[in-house]
C-alpha cells in the first residue's frame, strides 16, 4: 500500500500541533517534526484531496506556510523504517525491536517487530500509550479484540501476557501480511489475525478491546466496540490529541461506557473506559 506524504514548512510562529491535529482528522496516521517543519502520511486509498488542499490552501493564504506533495512507495517507507529503527522501551518491562537487534533478556516482554510500512512499532507516542495501558491491565485468561491493529505489536503483547484469546484485526493488506508475519517471529501464531474492520469481528464476548486508529474512524466505532465487550470489560483507545478527548469521551458515556482515566504524550491520548 502507497502513502501520500505531505510536508509543510514556513510555519512562522504558528504551532504546528494545530496543523497537526487538523490533518489527523483528516485520516493522516503518522507524523514527522522536523526542523523546518513537519511531514504528515497518510495511505493513499484513504487520501481525500479536495479537503486537504483546501485546508493547507488556507494555511498557506493565511499565514504564507509552504507544502509538497509526493507519493511514497511501500518499498521506499520500509527501508526508512529499517534504517533508522531503534529499539523502544515501554514503562521498564517491555522492549520492542527489530529482528537484527539482540534479544531483550532483562525485560519481561520481549517484542519483535519486523519494521515494515505498517505503523505499530513503538516509535510513535499513540502506540507507546497503548502497550503501557495494556500492561497495566489483568489480561491473563481474558478474550482480547486488538482493532487497526497494524504490525500486531498489542496483540503480541496480549498473547505474551497469557490472554486466553487474542484477535487481531486491521483493513490494510500490508497491515495484514506484517501482522501475520511478526506473530511467527513472536511464536504468538495462535492470535487470529483478519484482514477487515468493525465488520470483520467475528463473535462478541470480549473481555478487553484496544483501538489505536485514529479520532474519525474511533468515533464512528465506538458504539460497535461497546456491542462486542462483555460488562464490566475494558475498552483502550488511543490515536487522537488531547483538543478530542472530550468528544471521545461524550461519544463513550453515551454508548454505556464508563470513563476511568487517560494518559498524554506530546499531547497525543491513550484513554480507558469500563462497560
Amino acid at each position: 500500500m502507497d502513502y501520500i506524504e505531505v510536508t509543510i514548512t514556513n510555519f512562522a510562529g504558528f504551532d504546528p500541533e494545530i496543523v497537526i491535529a487538523q490533518l489527523a482528522g483528516l485520516g493522516f496516521e503518522s507524523f514527522t517534526e522536523m526542523d523546518s517543519g513537519i511531514q504528515g502520511f497518510i495511505r493513499e486509498d484513504m487520501y481525500q484531496e479536495a479537503p486537504v488542499a483546501a485546508y493547507l490552501a488556507q494555511m498557506h493564504d493565511e499565514h504564507g506556510m509552504l507544502y509538497t506533495f509526493q507519493k511514497i512507495a511501500a518499498q521506499n517507507w520500509n527501508a526508512i523504517w529499517e534504517s533508522e529503527y531503534e529499539p523502544v522501551t515501554i514503562s521498564g518491562k517491555c522492549r520492542v525491536r527489530a529482528p537484527f537487534h539482540a534479544p531483550a533478556d532483562d525485560m519481561t516482554y520481549d517484542i519483535v517487530i519486523e519494521p515494515r510500512m505498517s505503523f505499530g512499532t513503538a516509535h510513535h507516542e499513540t502506540t507507546s500509550l497503548m502497550l503501557g495501558l495494556l500492561m497495566m491491565e489483568e489480561v491473563k485468561g481474558k478474550r482480547v479484540l486488538d482493532m487497526g491493529c497494524g504490525t500486531g505489536v498489542l496483540a503480541i503483547l496480549a498473547h505474551k501476557m497469557q490472554a486466553y484469546s487474542v484477535v487481531a484485526i486491521d483493513n490494510d493488506d500490508w497491515a495484514f501480511a506484517n501482522a501475520l508475519d511478526n506473530m511467527e517471529k513472536n511464536d504468538a501464531t495462535e492470535v487470529t489475525v483478519i484482514q477487515g474492520d468493525i465488520h470483520a469481528i467475528p463473535l462478541p464476548g470480549y473481555d478487553i478491546i484496544v483501538a489505536n486508529i485514529n479520532r474519525n474512524v474511533l468515533l464512528q466505532d465506538i458504539p460497535g466496540y461497546t456491542e462486542f465487550l462483555n460488562n464490566h470489560g475494558t475498552l483502550l483507545m488511543s490515536g487522537f490529541y488531547e483538543q478530542d478527548l472530550d468528544h471521545i469521551r461524550d461519544v463513550a458515556e453515551k454508548s454505556g461506557l464508563r470513563y476511568i482515566g487517560h494518559k498524554t504524550d506530546n499531547k497525543w491520548v491513550g484513554v480507558k473506559f469500563e462497560k
